[in-house]
């Protein structure tokens, strides 16, 4: 069965995004793109809020023609393109670029995606990966942490009444200080 996939890039003080929405704090150099492209090429889908999947939109349909693009960015263009990709949202009435629009997050819903051949679903989005925490379908959280403590912005992790206990699958650091941490769902390991 396939796992849904948390990927997301936080602070060192766990915030996805600075006050005013603001990404520019991302370290993401060749290294780093190109290992994203990697996983993400794997993935048989992306699960995008509307507000992650407009910001998206708005750019990687042709970043590939752009001339100042080439590398990992044309790659992921390519990748971003042809992946089939599901949009949660109430409001939005049409996606174009393989996209289709989901109403809710039905936990039946996507059980029976997780069902479907392919590869892993990639979960984006800190609305929709709280939503998906708050029901418990998250089966794996690759953290990219960053290098910087942005003291205030959106947090990755809302508040919540519940623990939910993971268990480190691996680690890896960047040369560009991003280190990544991979947690899967299961219990953690008893003090020793």
């Amino acid at each position: 069965m396939r796992k849904i996939i948390l990927m997301m890039s936080v602070s060192l003080d766990g915030f996805m995004e600075g006050p005013d929405r603001e990404l520019d704090w991302h370290l993401v150099d060749d290294e780093l793109h190109s290992h994203f492209n990697e996983q993400l090429a794997a993935m048989g889908g992306f699960l995008d809020g509307r507000v992650t999947y407009q910001l998206m939109a708005d750019h990687w349909p042709t970043a590939d023609a752009d001339p100042s693009s080439g590398g990992p960015e044309a790659e992921f263009a390519r990748i971003w393109r042809d992946m089939p990709k599901y949009v949660y949202s109430r409001t939005l009435e049409r996606a174009d670029w393989n996209t289709t629009v989901v109403r809710e997050v039905d936990p039946g819903a996507v059980a029976a995606l997780k069902a479907r051949p392919g590869g892993d679903l990639c979960l984006g989005g800190a609305d929709l990966a709280a939503e998906f925490m708050r029901l418990d379908l998250i089966d794996e959280y690759r953290l990219y942490v960053h290098p910087v403590v942005l003291g205030r912005g959106k947090p990755l992790f809302p508040a919540s009444g519940g623990r939910t206990g993971l268990g480190l699958a691996g680690t890896r650091t960047f040369g560009n200080g991003v280190v990544l941490l991979r947690y899967e769902r299961g219990t953690v390991a008893p003090p020793g």
